[in-house]
């Protein structure tokens, strides 16, 4: 939300093997120093033992999960966002793989990147209070 990059990961599932993927490439890609906030859904793989072990190798309070309230997914921001780019990006079109479908999803980003939006949403990110934000 900072910088309004989208930083993607396409995957065919949505296992806690996945999102431990896509945190391993948060985690390299901002200072080791830095707290990464992320606002979640209620997905099971959030808060599976999988992830929990993994969480439990990086330094505490380095990830710090916002979740939003059952059934609001309307709170969350890459809802409007996938929204927005099956609209813009993938109504109408046809693939013949899934690779050149996932070829055309990185497309979107990278495109999307080269001039971020910072989004804005209820809270500051850097001023969620520890009440608000779990870190587990």
């Amino acid at each position: 939300l900072l910088t309004g990059e989208a930083i993607p990961l396409v995957s065919e599932t949505h296992k806690s093997s996945d999102f431990i993927e896509f945190l391993k490439i948060l985690d390299k890609k901002y200072p080791s120093q830095d707290t990464i906030r992320i606002i979640l859904d209620n997905h099971s793989a959030h808060t599976s033992k999988e992830t929990r072990r993994f969480l439990d190798t990086m330094p505490k309070g380095r990830f710090k999960f916002v979740f939003t309230p059952k059934h609001g997914s309307w709170l969350n921001m890459i809802e409007s966002f996938f929204s927005k780019m099956t609209r813009q990006m993938l109504r109408g079109i046809r693939v013949n793989t899934k690779q050149e479908l996932e070829e055309r999803i990185y497309k979107y980003f990278d495109e999307v990147n080269r001039e971020p939006v910072v989004y804005h949403w209820k809270y500051k990110m850097d001023e969620i209070s520890e009440e608000e934000a779990v870190s587990i």
